[in-house]
């Protein structure tokens, strides 16, 4: 047997006063904002009479915190996968709008098709696929959530359907605390539906750290 569904869930706000992209950076966890949307996501599931059998995050503290409403109302534990971390960054613990009038920092956005600044499209892909195809694999059965972050879930959703990897960061489709749903087909994953229940809370949320 197999899993049913895997759903992608994105970590809600965190704590980040100073707007840095905070990347792998240990110490940011969520804001109070973010917990109430990690909950709400958790309740978005459990009102969709979900059998989830397995809670897979990140082993950053932000998607740790993210899972563990998840793990309490489902009353599975949180197993860890670093396949599903953010990718590494050149521009970690720096702001973005500062950074890049910085002449030193422009060699670093020479090739955003790669992309140059941090780890390759290509590979965050190969990984993300890897982790969602093996928590399908070895599942006996029910669904299973995989806490992860905006960058690679975006690179998850453009493998699955095909899309060029390269993109406009600012127009990803994957929310905080967003879920992306996928089932096996048969042959391949297809993205069966996106929610944003959290997206009441989004209003004034900083959302700046993200790869």
């Amino acid at each position: 047997m197999v899993a049913s569904q895997i759903h992608l869930v994105r970590h809600g706000e965190v704590h980040n006063p100073s707007h840095v992209l905070y990347g792998r950076i240990p110490g940011f966890g969520l804001s109070d904002r973010g917990r109430r949307m990690a909950e709400a996501a958790a309740d978005a599931l459990v009102e969709r009479d979900r059998p989830v059998t397995r809670i897979i995050a990140s082993p950053l503290q932000r998607t740790q915190e993210s899972a563990a409403p998840l793990a309490s109302a489902f009353d599975v534990p949180i197993e860890n996968d670093a396949r599903l971390i953010e990718p590494s960054n050149y521009f970690e613990g720096m702001r973005m709008s500062r950074a890049l009038r910085n002449p030193r920092n422009w060699y670093a956005v020479r090739n955003p098709r790669k992309p140059s600044w941090g780890e390759p499209y290509a590979d965050i892909v190969a990984r993300m696929l890897a982790a969602i195809d093996e928590a399908w694999q070895t599942t006996e059965s029910g669904d299973v959530v995989l806490v992860s972050h905006q960058l690679p879930i975006w690179m998850a959703h453009s493998g699955i359907l095909g899309i060029p990897l390269h993109h406009d960061p600012r127009k990803r489709r994957c929310s905080l605390s967003s879920i992306t749903t996928l089932e096996h087909t048969g042959k391949r994953f297809a993205e069966v539906e996106y929610a944003e229940p959290a997206l009441l809370l989004t209003a004034g949320a900083v959302d700046v750290g993200a790869v």
